[in-house]
Order: structure tokens, then C-alpha cells, then sequence
């Protein structure tokens, strides 16, 4: 029997709190999913909580839930510091920092805990999925489901599948972020995906442009929103993403190939020696 017939997404884990766990934890609760959000720490999770309702409250505020829907949302988040809560899951869902030795450690113990019939996804930006799927004893069923921040607005979900994903498991998590309300687009396991490997060079460059005295932030910025029509110039979009952030993924892309269009710009490594990592901070290529 395919798996495509024999499961159906019911339960879905999400693992981390943070601004992307909270997130998809959102929109899956929105869906009508059962949900369970882990973290090692009740402040952690306690934060995610008040994100989450906030972020209801805005869309009752501007009517696209109504209170009853938002309520009975929130109701169906368990908020949890356990993972072992997760072991009845159909689908589980990482979302941690992009640090591979945390992820090692999280999709061995999911391998461990969790039914055998259950998907495991990585919301990883950057890291290989056959790096990921190596962690556990079912490659076949693991698959990254690359969200895109603000998750509750942004549309796309990037697919991505591993050497060993099963096509039955790609077609049962496509239905479930569409479920969701996103647009699921696949790809293949490479360094980078789709969208990191397309994005982050260019953001290189708006860096480089900047560090090379071509013009300054604004003026780079302006240019692109302007006369390309991009709704944010790449350097505001470098400072929300993160540009410790943008810098992992970066050398990800330059060890990956080993090619030097990759290679970040000196200005980006020396902000990010210097603590400024955009928004997060405060301070990147702007203010905040």
C-alpha cells in the first residue's frame, strides 16, 4: 500500500519555538491540524504562545479570521518542553537554528521516539537533506519543507527532497502545506536548494557594491526596488533575514561548489564579527 493512501496528516510536531516554529505552527493549527510545539524551555515556549496570539488578533483585526476560528486555532497547540509528546505524530517538522550537530542530535532521538510511518522535515535553509536524512534509519522519509519568513504571510513552501525521499511522502507533504494555504514547490537536494542558491549571491553582491564605494545603501536599495521592481532592496532584505545568518548560508553555497562567485564579501564577515546582524540586533546595513 502507498503511503500516500495509508497516511493522512493528522498531527503534526514542530521542533523550536522560534520565530519560524511558531509560525508553521500558526498556520498548520489555522488548517485544522493537531499540533504540538517543543522547545527546551517554558520561557521559550510561553514567548511562542504570545507571538502566535498576536499574531491571530491581527488577522481577526483585519477580518481574515474570524474570533472563533482564532480561538479554536490557539486550541489546538500543545506547547510542550518534552519531545517524546511528538511520538504519535504523522508529520514532524524542525525548526531549529542552523547548526547541524543540533539537528544530528534532534532527528536521531525523532528516529528513536516517533512511529515508523512518520515523515520527518527539516525547515533548513541551507543544510543537505541527505546530510539530515543520514541522521535516521528512514532516509525514505525524510524531506525538507523550507518556509519562508513571516511564515503566516509569506506563500511558499520550498520542497525539498533527498537521494532517498519517496515520492509518495513528496506528494503527502506538498498536500499538507497546501493545506495550509501555501504554494508547495519541489526540488532536489543541492547545496543551497532553489531559493538560497538564486538569492544569497545577489545579496553578495548588493554587499560588495556597497563595500566597493559604487553607492551607498539607500541609492542600492532604491535602484533595485525601483527599476527592478523588488519589493524590498537587498540589503534591507540581508538586514531581516540575518547576516550571521546569510553568511552561514553563503559559505554553505562556496564549500558546496567551490566556486568563488560564493565566497562573502569581507564587509558581510567583518559586520558580523562586529555583532551587527541586522534587525535582531538593531543595527545592520540600517538602523532599527
Amino acid at each position: 500500500m502507498s503511503l500516500r493512501r495509508a497516511m493522512v496528516i493528522r498531527q503534526i510536531g514542530v521542533i523550536g519555538a522560534g520565530q519560524m516554529g511558531n509560525g508553521i505552527a500558526q498556520v498548520a493549527a489555522c488548517a485544522g491540524f493537531k499540533i504540538t510545539l517543543v522547545d527546551i524551555n517554558q520561557d521559550f515556549l510561553d514567548k511562542a504562545r504570545n507571538s502566535i496570539q498576536k499574531s491571530l488578533e491581527k488577522l481577526v483585526s483585519k477580518e481574515r479570521l474570524t474570533e472563533s476560528e482564532s480561538n479554536e486555532a490557539l486550541s489546538r497547540i500543545n506547547f510542550d518542553i518534552s519531545m517524546e509528546e511528538v511520538s504519535d505524530a504523522d508529520l514532524v517538522i524542525e525548526a531549529v537554528p542552523e547548526i547541524f550537530e543540533l539537528k544530528h542530535s534532534i532527528f536521531s532521538k525523532l528516529d528513536e521516539i516517533c512511529k515508523p510511518s512518520a515523515i520527518l522535515a527539516s525547515n533548513t535553509s541551507s543544510i543537505s537533506i541527505d546530510k539530515i536524512a543520514n541522521c535516521t534509519k528512514r532516509p525514505e522519509l525524510v524531506i525538507g519543507m523550507h518556509f519562508m519568513n513571516p511564515v503566516p504571510l509569506m506563500k511558499l513552501v520550498e520542497i525539498i527532497n533527498g537521494s532517498n525521499t519517496l515520492q509518495e511522502v513528496n506528494n503527502v507533504v506538498v498536500n499538507a502545506a497546501e493545506k495550509m494555504g501555501k504554494i508547495a514547490l519541489s526540488c532536489n537536494d543541492s547545496p543551497g536548494f532553489v531559493s538560497n542558491r538564486i538569492l544569497c549571491p545577489m545579496l553578495n553582491e548588493a554587499i560588495l557594491t556597497l563595500q566597493e564605494g559604487v553607492a551607498e545603501p539607500e541609492a542600492i536599495d532604491g535602484i533595485m526596488k525601483l527599476g527592478m521592481n523588488h519589493p524590498i532592496g537587498p540589503l534591507a532584505l540581508a538586514d531581516l533575514i540575518g547576516l550571521d545568518t546569510l553568511l552561514h548560508i553563503l559559505g554553505v553555497l562556496h564549500d558546496g561548489f567551490g566556486e568563488d562567485k560564493y565566497k562573502p564579501a569581507n564587509l558581510l564577515v567583518e559586520m558580523v564579527n562586529n555583532g551587527y546582524l541586522g534587525r535582531k540586533t538593531g543595527k545592520g546595513f540600517y538602523n532599527y
